[in-house]
């Protein structure tokens, strides 16, 4: 299992209706982008970071593991802002409004992206997909789903395993041996992903499949006091960024 996912699964809001999360985790995403980046994105990060070290309870170490990756799109996607190609003052160059623009992009992204991993670490994907159905998403498309999530770490532990026993018989000394090592491992994977699936048709159609997985879905009522608090702060995110917008011009 991923860091991400038992974090999920240990989650002091793991008995929480998905929905709420929901309402709460995209709502702050949908400030940070919709909002001015000074100093909206600022604020909504600060929010969702008390939200996610506070009420939540998410590891320090664990939110900056899983928040480092998409930091990286976020560095990666602001950085070309930085220059413009083809201008009038040479073929690469610095732009004029680079580093404002690249500033920006990477508040709104970075506050987004923090938004996304509240839902994510509160929120089994287990409890997620089953529910889909609920909301009118088609039952062979959750059905896809529910199975290449669980596909998905079957074939983690086999790479994890297969790596190991590689490590094990000295095959990551030297870089060829690395090379003949991963050559081997991705073949090795791509036989595995096969042969799970077969064998997952196999045991379905033994156990009487009918074109629907039927699953237990934990009962959890909405609470209105958590979507009124969320809507509160979602909204005094809002008023609090216009006030101090007018305020800083």
């Amino acid at each position: 299992m991923l860091p991400i996912d038992a974090a999920a699964h240990s989650s002091r809001w793991r008995r929480r209706h998905p929905a709420e999360k929901a309402v709460l985790g995209f709502g702050l995403t949908l400030c940070a982008v919709c909002l001015p980046p000074w100093p909206g994105a600022v604020l909504v990060a600060a929010a969702t970071l008390t939200v996610l070290l506070g009420p939540a309870g998410v590891p320090r170490r664990q939110l900056w593991r899983a928040f480092r990756i998409p930091l990286g799109f976020c560095v990666t996607g602001a950085v070309p802002l930085l220059f413009e190609v083809g201008g009038a003052r040479g073929l690469v160059a610095l732009a004029p409004d680079g580093p404002v623009h690249a500033g920006e992009l990477l508040l709104r992204t970075s506050a987004a992206s923090l938004g996304v991993l509240l839902f994510a670490f509160t929120t089994p994907v287990s409890d997620v997909l089953p529910r889909l159905v609920r909301a009118g998403v088609p039952a062979p498309v959750v059905d896809v789903a529910l199975v290449m999530y669980r596909i998905g770490f079957l074939l983690l532990d086999a790479m994890a395993r297969i790596r190991q026993a590689q490590a094990a018989r000295l095959g990551l000394t030297t870089r060829a041996a690395t090379w003949r090592s991963l050559a081997g491992l991705g073949a090795t994977a791509f036989v595995r992903a096969f042969d799970r699936a077969q064998r997952l048709q196999t045991g379905l159609a033994g156990r009487g499949y009918d074109g629907t997985l039927r699953v237990l879905v934990p009962e959890a009522a909405v609470s209105r006091r958590f979507l009124t608090a969320s809507a509160g702060l979602l909204a005094g995110l809002v008023a609090l960024t216009l006030v101090l917008e007018r305020s800083l011009r």
